[in-house]
Protein backbone atom coordinates (compact mmCIF):
# COMPACT_ATOMS: atom_id res chain seq x y z
CA UNK A 1 0.00 0.00 0.00
CA UNK A 2 1.68 3.38 -0.84
CA UNK A 3 0.74 6.16 1.46
CA UNK A 4 0.08 9.13 -0.07
CA UNK A 5 1.69 13.12 0.23
CA UNK A 6 -0.46 15.21 2.23
CA UNK A 7 0.11 18.89 1.64
CA UNK A 8 -1.65 21.94 3.40
CA UNK A 9 -0.84 25.62 1.71
CA UNK A 10 -2.07 28.18 3.03
CA UNK A 11 -1.15 31.89 2.25
CA UNK A 12 -2.17 35.73 2.65
CA UNK A 13 -1.72 39.20 2.56
CA UNK A 14 -1.69 41.44 5.97
CA UNK A 15 -3.12 44.69 5.15
CA UNK A 16 -2.69 47.85 8.00
CA UNK A 17 0.24 46.00 10.31
CA UNK A 18 1.75 48.68 12.74
CA UNK A 19 5.05 49.62 10.66
CA UNK A 20 7.21 48.92 13.73
CA UNK A 21 6.46 45.64 14.08
CA UNK A 22 7.17 45.02 9.93
CA UNK A 23 10.21 46.37 10.83
CA UNK A 24 11.51 44.28 13.66
CA UNK A 25 13.79 41.91 12.63
CA UNK A 26 13.89 40.13 15.74
CA UNK A 27 10.28 40.30 16.79
CA UNK A 28 9.37 38.80 13.62
CA UNK A 29 12.01 35.65 13.71
CA UNK A 30 10.68 34.97 17.06
CA UNK A 31 7.07 35.17 16.00
CA UNK A 32 8.00 32.81 13.34
CA UNK A 33 9.90 30.43 16.02
CA UNK A 34 6.60 30.86 18.22
CA UNK A 35 4.46 30.11 15.55
CA UNK A 36 6.28 26.96 14.22
CA UNK A 37 5.54 25.68 17.43
CA UNK A 38 2.17 26.76 17.66
CA UNK A 39 1.03 24.79 14.79
CA UNK A 40 3.52 21.75 15.90
CA UNK A 41 6.09 21.77 13.09
CA UNK A 42 9.49 20.90 13.75
CA UNK A 43 12.12 23.71 12.79
CA UNK A 44 15.24 22.78 10.92
CA UNK A 45 16.73 26.50 10.63
CA UNK A 46 15.35 29.79 10.58
CA UNK A 47 16.92 32.90 8.66
CA UNK A 48 16.05 36.49 8.07
CA UNK A 49 17.13 39.63 5.85
CA UNK A 50 16.55 43.07 6.68
CA UNK A 51 16.05 44.33 2.47
CA UNK A 52 16.95 48.00 2.25
CA UNK A 53 15.58 50.33 -0.65
CA UNK A 54 12.48 52.03 -0.95
CA UNK A 55 10.21 49.39 -0.23
CA UNK A 56 12.90 47.37 2.00
CA UNK A 57 11.80 45.73 5.01
CA UNK A 58 12.42 42.34 6.08
CA UNK A 59 12.18 38.56 5.16
CA UNK A 60 12.01 35.80 7.76
CA UNK A 61 11.81 32.21 6.29
CA UNK A 62 11.62 28.64 8.46
CA UNK A 63 12.62 25.59 7.33
CA UNK A 64 10.73 23.14 8.82
CA UNK A 65 10.77 19.52 8.39
CA UNK A 66 7.41 19.16 7.20
CA UNK A 67 8.43 22.36 4.57
CA UNK A 68 8.40 26.29 5.34
CA UNK A 69 6.80 29.53 6.95
CA UNK A 70 7.72 32.74 5.59
CA UNK A 71 6.89 36.00 6.39
CA UNK A 72 7.69 39.60 3.95
CA UNK A 73 7.53 42.70 5.16
CA UNK A 74 6.89 46.31 3.77
CA UNK A 75 6.76 48.58 6.77
CA UNK A 76 6.40 51.76 4.92
CA UNK A 77 3.01 50.54 3.15
CA UNK A 78 2.41 48.62 6.37
CA UNK A 79 1.57 45.22 4.43
CA UNK A 80 2.59 41.57 4.93
CA UNK A 81 2.89 38.44 3.30
CA UNK A 82 2.64 34.80 4.96
CA UNK A 83 3.21 31.74 3.37
CA UNK A 84 3.04 28.45 5.29
CA UNK A 85 3.09 25.33 3.56
CA UNK A 86 3.12 21.89 5.51
CA UNK A 87 2.66 17.92 4.89
CA UNK A 88 1.74 15.83 6.98
CA UNK A 89 -1.05 15.13 9.50
CA UNK A 90 0.81 16.17 12.45
CA UNK A 91 1.07 19.63 11.87
CA UNK A 92 -1.62 22.34 11.39
CA UNK A 93 -0.90 24.90 9.38
CA UNK A 94 -3.77 26.86 10.09
CA UNK A 95 -2.77 27.39 13.62
CA UNK A 96 0.92 29.15 12.50
CA UNK A 97 -1.37 31.15 9.69
CA UNK A 98 -3.31 32.51 12.64
CA UNK A 99 -0.88 33.07 15.20
CA UNK A 100 1.90 35.22 12.98
CA UNK A 101 -1.44 36.93 11.79
CA UNK A 102 -2.54 37.70 15.46
CA UNK A 103 1.07 38.84 16.41
CA UNK A 104 1.47 40.96 13.30
CA UNK A 105 -2.37 43.03 14.08
CA UNK A 106 -3.24 44.00 10.88
CA UNK A 107 -6.38 45.84 10.19
CA UNK A 108 -7.65 43.36 7.65
CA UNK A 109 -6.30 40.16 6.09
CA UNK A 110 -6.91 38.11 3.40
CA UNK A 111 -6.30 34.09 3.23
CA UNK A 112 -5.72 31.62 0.40
CA UNK A 113 -5.80 27.86 0.66
CA UNK A 114 -4.28 24.97 -1.63
CA UNK A 115 -4.58 21.43 -1.47
CA UNK A 116 -1.37 20.18 -2.60
CA UNK A 117 -1.93 16.43 -1.67
CA UNK A 118 -0.76 14.08 -4.16
CA UNK A 119 -3.64 12.61 -6.00
CA UNK A 120 -3.86 8.40 -6.64
CA UNK A 121 -2.95 8.55 -10.02
CA UNK A 122 -2.82 4.75 -11.40
CA UNK A 123 -1.03 3.20 -14.19
CA UNK A 124 -2.74 0.28 -16.23
CA UNK A 125 -0.56 -2.40 -14.39
CA UNK A 126 -1.33 -0.44 -10.89
CA UNK A 127 -5.37 0.04 -10.77
CA UNK A 128 -7.21 -1.06 -8.21
CA UNK A 129 -9.52 -4.31 -8.77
Amino acid sequence: MVTLVKGRHIYGELYGSPSDLLNDEEFLTKTVVKAAEHGATTILEVKHWRVGGEHGGVSVLALVVESHIAIHTWPGNNYATIDVYTCGDRSDPWKVFHYIVNALKPKHYVVHYSDRSQLPLYGSSDAPT
